[in-house]
């Protein structure tokens, strides 16, 4: 087992471990961020423990549709076969219905074609317990009610385990895991910036007697919705209307998605003969970047970057931020580089890989008409094979939107080339 020390200053010396820093890593959040840093945390040989205040498996609001490199994430850790066992359907396909336009194409790579929207009870509950096979401490059902702080450095958490019971807990560096809620977020208060309000809000359920194998996604002016194919046969249908409207369908939901199904009214049809299982769950999220480390902490997933739900980029951006971290953890734990210097790259490199979809995210959450470039572009690419393909390749998050937006890349499309 490796022990090092971290000073404040960022640089990193080894030593014997002492008392009061039992581990290396505290994790703080045990879902789609902190199970897998703390899985990957401990393969690397580092002394983690990982908290939750739920106890799994669990649920947790979420559109769950694990873009396809997401799922290279997961194979990439040897966890993408329990994923597909649990009976949850591949999608290679995505559609795009823009009305008077409709798309379709491939999201993956050769590598990586599929994505997969598996429940939360199973898919977190996978993360977990792949964590405690790795090596790291899981405790669940505690509640972390204070991060300590000590010289302006974070040193460890105070909070209760399942039993009631009072636990303080230290470690060279704790890492907020723990959503846009975070309780690190909150302790550490870091600077946020490219903010911006909620744009949509959305309510989800699933469906039976709604067959497909496909991410379907419907957009109408001030309005959009998608269907994926999910666990038991059943199938996520989520939609929503510009946050704004929040009040004014707060009571009428399902009519209002109703109506919204109307303009099409070949999905109308096909959703009123299916059968809704479960209760209608509503949600809305600010956007923002928080800078995710600082001495002794850092944030990742939610904590740190949060964007609208409508591209279902959330369990995607959490795995590769996972993986991200992790690296930038080991380096500094390792000594091979100044703690600051590490994690500024973690910093750097997640949002150069994150800002372009946040850009288009927000310009997609704003369901505002497409504009007369984008109507040319859309039209364009319809029954172009290829074309629809790197479309889809751009919303699964396989293609950056700084590419596929290239001058160069549109003139090709728009020339049919």
């Amino acid at each position: 087992m490796r022990t090092y020390a971290l000073d404040t200053g960022g640089r990193t010396h080894h030593h014997d471990r002492v008392a009061d820093h039992a581990y290396d890593v505290i994790v703080v959040g045990a879902r789609c961020a902190g199970s897998p840093l703390a899985l990957l945390l401990a393969r690397q040989g580092h002394r983690v423990l990982l908290v939750d205040r739920a106890t799994f498996p669990s649920d947790t609001v979420s559109t769950h549709v694990i873009h396809p490199p997401g799922a290279a994430a997961l194979a990439r850790w040897g966890l993408l076969d329990q994923v597909v066992a649990t009976g949850c359907p591949p999608v290679g396909r995505y559609s795009f219905d823009f009305g008077p336009i409709a798309l379709a194409g491939a999201p993956g790579s050769a590598e990586s074609p599929y994505a997969y929207a598996p429940r939360r009870t199973l898919l977190d509950k996978i993360l977990v317990d792949a964590a405690a096979a790795a090596g790291a401490e899981v405790r669940e059902g505690f509640t972390v009610e204070e991060v300590l702080v000590a010289d302006g450095r974070v040193t460890g958490i105070r909070g209760r385990d399942d039993s009631g019971a009072a636990v303080e807990e230290r470690a060279r560096v704790v890492v907020g895991a723990d959503g846009r809620n975070s309780v690190v977020a909150k302790t550490v208060q870091p600077a946020v910036y490219e903010e911006q309000a909620p744009l949509t809000v959305g309510y989800y359920s699933y469906w039976s007697g709604l067959p497909t194998d496909t991410f379907e996604a419907y957009s109408r002016p001030g309005r959009g919705w998608a269907v994926c194919p999910t666990n038991d046969g059943l199938t996520l249908v989520i939609g929503g209307w510009p946050h704004a409207e929040l009040a004014e369908h707060r009571n009428d939901v399902e009519a209002t998605l109703l109506a919204m199904f109307d303009t099409s009214p070949a999905f109308a049809e096909r959703i009123r003969s299916a059968k809704r299982e479960e209760r209608l769950v509503g949600t809305s999220v600010p956007n923002y970047f928080r800078t995710p480390y600082g001495p002794g902490w850092a944030l990742v997933g939610d904590a740190g970057y949060s964007r609208d739900f409508i591209t279902a980029q959330g369990i995607t951006d959490a795995f590769l931020d996972a993986e991200a971290c992790a690296r930038a953890l080991d380096t500094a734990l390792a000594g091979a580089a100044p703690y600051a210097e590490a994690l500024a790259g973690y910093q750097t490199g997640r949002d150069a890989r994150a800002m372009p979809v946040y850009q288009m995210t927000l310009q997609i959450a704003s369901l505002r008409p497409p504009d007369p470039q984008m109507i040319q572009l859309v039209s364009a690419m319809a029954g172009n094979q290829d074309a629809m393909d790197a479309f889809a390749r751009l919303n699964s998050g396989v293609t950056s939107p700084t590419e596929f937006f290239a001058p160069d890349n549109i003139g090709g499309i728009l020339s049919n080339r």
